[in-house]
């Protein structure tokens, strides 16, 4: 954040040192990353492939949640007619299946995040790549980004660079 303020400074101490009409010559824009992630496509069809990447791990989650649920539900219910050796039997069951569950939640939880961590990488450097094409094809002399307080709709870029993302031109 300091970074971004020291450049948002260092432009408008260099633009206070130029004369209004000098400063008609400097094409200046904004881009919105949150919105940028909201409506690329990118964003959209990475969560899709995470979700479905990851779903046949939740539903073994799901699946042995709901084995620990039946065992306590039987132990409950059958536990004051069972002998003393069966009970802790199915305690120790019971007791080791909840630890392979949690360790399995996280497990899970790390790789859930080592690969959204991934794909939120790939998606910014190609955020980053088309806001600097259009930078270059509409001759932008500075994109701003995080950091600014204010912008006009007359240098929000924001739409067209969901555009670049989306394949259009």
């Amino acid at each position: 954040m300091k970074r971004y303020m020291t450049a948002v400074f260092a432009v408008l101490a260099m633009l206070a040192g130029y004369s209004g009409s000098a400063l008609a010559e400097y094409k200046i824009g904004f881009v919105d990353t949150a919105k940028l992630m909201e409506g690329a496509p990118q964003a959209k069809s990475a969560q899709s492939k995470i979700e479905a990447e990851f779903a046949p791990r939740e539903k073994e989650l799901v699946a042995l949640q709901r084995e620990i649920k039946k065992m306590e539900d039987d132990l409950a219910r059958d536990g004051t007619v069972m002998s003393e050796s069966k009970r802790s039997q199915v305690e120790r069951d019971i007791l080791s299946k909840r630890r392979d569950l949690k360790r399995t939640q996280e497990e899970f939880r790390d790789d859930l995040n080592i690969r959204r961590n991934e794909v939120l990488a790939k998606l910014q450097k190609d955020m980053y790549e088309a806001v600097v094409a259009l930078a270059k094809e509409q001759k932008f002399d500075l994109i701003l980004s995080q950091g600014v307080v204010y912008t006009s709709d007359k240098v929000d870029i924001t739409e067209s660079v969901l555009q670049k993302l989306k394949g259009g031109s």
